[in-house]
């Protein structure tokens, strides 16, 4: 065989065989690190700012920016422990409370038990304590730090809660213990492309000595928006509305805190 043909076979040989020959797999990416831990508990955390802070319908800023924390930590076994802060206004802005207004701050501590019991369901049992630093009460003697327990059932983007009043006060509302809240939130997701709709309607009851003070005080308020995860970080746009009365939700320039509300924030995790 002529020279120039052998090696043109062997060329051809080599492509042939190197069309066989399965291609080596990509490199695996090194596993992100655990988060860190204490006594067996992982550390995880997040920072948020917003145009305002929504509680439960409510404005907590009067509708200007918030800037929160939180850190949580999980143990495997379903037991947690979180704390979060974040700025308010609300409790100077409120008609009626006495004496130096120093809360400018709110710092949240809660903790419970969250059982996964089977694909995507989990039951979760727990306490909340929100405080509000500072010397001030309201005509009644009460200041507003109120502890509730709480019982929600969650099934993949949908939750179901109902929290308790266990405390005397109910944010500084005298004699309503026993004031309650039920709140159902969807967060549908849309493919794989990051994005969520959001929607939630909640309902505050009030079981104060006075009749009056529950019709007063009680209402419903609904959020729809939606969320989109990119990475670490969280952007979500939505809006809100409470059908809060405005003898009972007027703060003191005269504004009802539960109503429209849009309401833009950016948390990072870590």
């Amino acid at each position: 065989m002529h020279l120039l043909s052998r090696l043109s076979l062997v060329a051809v040989l080599s492509t042939e065989l190197a069309a066989q020959t399965p291609a080596a797999p990509p490199p695996v990416p090194p596993a992100p690190p655990p988060p860190p831990s204490i006594l067996g508990f992982a550390l995880t955390g997040s920072a948020t700012i917003g145009s305002q802070y929504i509680f439960r319908g409510l404005t907590q800023t009067d509708g200007k920016p918030t800037i929160q924390g939180e850190l949580d930590l999980v143990h495997p076994s379903g037991f947690y422990l979180s704390l979060a802060g974040s700025n308010i206004t609300w409790i100077g802005d409120t008609p009626g409370f006495a004496g130096p207004v120093s809360a400018g701050v709110e710092a949240d501590v809660w903790g419970g038990y969250k059982w996964g019991f089977a694909k995507d369901w989990a039951l979760d049992l727990g306490l909340y304590r929100y405080l509000y630093p500072g010397d001030f009460k309201n005509a009644g003697g009460f200041n507003a730090n109120t502890t509730e327990a709480y019982l929600g059932l969650s099934y993949s983007w949908a939750s179901l809660k109902y929290s308790r009043i266990i405390s005397n006060g109910d944010f500084g509302v005298s004699d309503s213990q026993g004031s309650s809240y039920v709140d159902l939130s969807l967060a549908i997701p849309v493919g794989e492309s990051g994005w969520s709709v959001l929607a939630h309607g909640g309902k505050t009851t009030f079981n104060a000595n006075s009749s009056a003070t529950n019709d007063l005080f009680g209402y419903t308020d609904y959020k729809l928006g939606v969320a989109v995860a990119l990475k670490d970080w969280t952007l979500t746009l939505a809006g809100t509305n409470a059908d809060t009365k405005d003898a009972g939700y007027n703060n003191a320039f005269g504004r009802n805190i539960g109503k429209g509300r849009v309401t833009f924030t950016i948390a990072k995790a870590f």
